[in-house]
């Protein structure tokens, strides 16, 4: 989840992708032409390359404009690399073209401005299923430890760059996801409670701390979408957002949009469960967990506000406010 494309119609950018997508469907190895299919567009856009007997899959991400830099991208890139080959989490292989190059600069009659792209290895799985989430969450839990623990030990590339998620980047003068009043469904009683909630959660981030333990390089988008689960095996996939924040961010975009389900705190239950298999995990910081799951929601509200013409902001609508509200109101009895 990342930044608008601007004020261009959802339909119009799609026909104007896909020339980039059969322009760079020719630039890499296959036993057979490949076809682009999309699969998702929400902040980048995907598409699935395949054969016409479908014996051969690749992924194709098109990124959006003026978000992510070349070095930024190749700093992702390299992380999914090491998380695979240091910690063994089953991340997807990046795909050079025929040129050797990972990281693409396409441009196209309809995208004369260009684009990036990087091809992925096609993942064979499917989501977690969201009717029954309890089994995914050990797991889940304990692959997110192997994740931070190898962020703490890794040497970061020389030119590594990723964008922080912090307070400042969250509700400061120039957010990441833009400014959360700009978020559905919003008037001026809800913008004082949330003006108050953004003042506490601040207080107690900037309490709680940035030290080396609990700080440093994230996925940034452990949700469901982003998870695939093939016999036994949980698979890691887009890791677009991934930067530097808290390591109990992870934990609360894991339960993006489900925050007020009744069953919440046994899954952030069955999460720590697993977590503590591979790694440590303070009672303060457990203590903390609330906070980090309002700073999602508040950070959701905000991207909604930015990227009101998607399918996703448009299917939340203004029920997300609503029971942001709610969610709001109850973390601030508890901790304002």
């Amino acid at each position: 989840m990342t930044a608008a494309h601007g004020d261009e119609g959802q339909d119009a950018l799609l026909r104007r992708l896909e020339s980039v997508a059969v322009k760079a469907s020719g630039l890499i190895e296959s036993q057979a032409p490949l076809a682009p299919q999309l699969i998702n567009h929400s902040e980048n856009t995907t598409y699935l390359l395949r054969n016409s007997d479908g014996a051969e899959a690749k992924i194709l991400r098109i990124h959006r404009t003026d978000y992510h830099s070349p070095a930024a991208i190749k700093s992702e890139l390299a992380w999914i690399d090491a998380l695979r080959e240091d910690e063994g989490v089953h991340t997807p292989h990046i795909l050079p073209g025929r040129d050797g190059v990972r990281i693409h600069f396409i441009k196209t009659d309809d995208v004369p401005e260009g684009r990036q792209c990087v091809f992925f290895e096609f993942l064979a799985g499917d989501e977690p299923n969201g009717d029954n989430l309890m089994p995914a969450f050990p797991d889940l839990g304990a692959i997110t430890a192997r994740m931070h623990r190898h962020a703490r030990n890794w040497t970061l590339p020389d030119g590594f760059e990723r964008f922080h998620w912090n307070v400042e980047t969250a509700f400061g003068d120039a957010p990441h996801w833009g400014h959360w009043h700009h978020g559905p469904n919003l008037n001026d009683e809800r913008g004082k409670l949330f003006t108050r909630l953004v003042e506490t959660l601040s207080h107690r981030l900037g309490r709680f701390g940035d030290s080396r333990e609990r700080y440093g390089l994230v996925h940034a988008d452990m949700r469901l979408a982003n998870l695939l689960i093939h016999e036994g095996d949980t698979r890691v996939i887009d890791f677009d957002d991934s930067g530097i924040s808290w390591y109990l961010y992870d934990l609360a975009t894991a339960l993006s949009f489900i925050e007020e389900r009744p069953d919440v705190p046994a899954l952030i239950a069955a999460w720590l469960e697993g977590y503590r298999r591979e790694e440590k995990i303070s009672q303060a910081e457990e203590d903390e967990i609330p906070t980090f799951l309002m700073l999602r929601r508040m950070l959701i509200l905000a991207w909604m506000g930015s990227h009101s013409e998607t399918d996703l902001a448009q299917s939340l609508g203004n029920e997300y406010t609503d029971i942001s509200c709610d969610l709001a109101e109850t973390y601030l009895a508890q901790f304002g």
